[in-house]
């Protein structure tokens, strides 16, 4: 694995940011859908990406042998693990795309052929 720089994940954020540009220019419902399907995945989507580094850091922070062990430090380690906790409930996203795929989806392409049919 190549190394890690603050270039490489400002370039990931970026393209989430491209990403939100342009679903705000109305494309396609099932492109939409397809673009934003490896985000919400329920095992590798952002949300559990996301509480897991939240839970790594934390990790790395209180674990470092020079890492100030004050009250208050360890106080925002704890907001780390909660962020991590809340993070990782948004992971039932996944089902939010799962029920938006029957009407913008695959539901959608399906209706237009069956109106056309009858």
């Amino acid at each position: 694995m190549p190394a890690l720089t603050p270039a490489a994940i400002r370039t990931a954020t970026e393209t989430l940011a491209d990403l939100t540009d342009y679903l705000r220019e109305s494309p396609d419902p099932v492109e939409a859908l397809a673009l934003v399907e490896p985000l919400l995945d329920e095992y590798t989507g952002l949300p559990v990406q996301l509480a897991d580094t939240l839970r790594a850091l934390a990790r790395a922070l209180q674990d470092h042998p020079d890492a100030p062990r004050t009250a208050a430090g360890n106080r925002l380690i704890t907001e780390l693990r909660v962020a991590a906790w809340e993070q990782a409930d948004q992971h039932a996203l996944h089902y939010v795309l799962d029920g938006l795929r029957n009407p913008y989806g695959n539901g959608a392409v399906k209706e237009q052929v069956d109106d056309g049919c009858r």
